[in-house]
């Protein structure tokens, strides 16, 4: 994604709003669409704190195929540009075969237990740190755990606005 300025974003038409910022929220353009009417964004804050408020403010139903639009993490399937980034950042591109059976048998087991794939921001994080987040969060009940994901959906969602716009 090319970078923009916040005024840019704040002249784009509506098409070229949702076609920019719409990959933002994994395979959720209804994000961007639904903080459109919130523009002119005066910050970089201003538009990520729209962009929560519009997922906070949905229902539970979007809330939960917003957290299912993730790929597992180190799974080996097709992901978004910026996921695959994201992913290759922290080494799970470059797993062992012992790793990767590893983190394939945690991340089912995660996926049973809540219905929908473990979600972390992975920046800044190794695959060891990553692991042993899994390994914690996979014992949380449902509803911190829905709570974390959503948060960690959040981060996610700012640091690929950071790359996005320019400062």
């Amino acid at each position: 994604m090319t970078q923009q300025t916040l005024n840019d974003i704040n002249d784009m038409s509506r098409e070229i709003f949702i076609g920019t910022l719409g990959k933002i929220y994994e395979h959720s353009p209804w994000v961007a669409e639904r903080s459109l009417t919130s523009r002119p964004f005066s910050s970089l804050d201003d538009l990520h704190e729209t962009m929560k408020k519009t997922v906070q403010s949905a229902n539970k139903k979007e809330k939960l195929t917003l957290l299912r639009a993730h790929p597992d993490l180190a799974g080996r399937v097709e992901l978004t540009t910026s996921s695959q980034k994201e992913q290759s950042g922290a080494g799970l591109d470059q797993l062992s075969q012992e790793e990767y059976e590893n983190f394939l048998a945690l991340n089912r087991r995660y996926t049973e237990k809540f219905n929908f794939p473990f979600i972390m921001a992975v920046k800044g994080h190794s695959k060891d740190s990553i692991y042993h987040s899994m390994m914690e969060r996979v014992e949380n009940d449902y509803d911190r755990e829905y709570e974390t994901a959503l948060n960690e959906i959040y981060k996610i969602a700012r640091f690929r606005l950071e790359d996005a716009i320019k400062p």
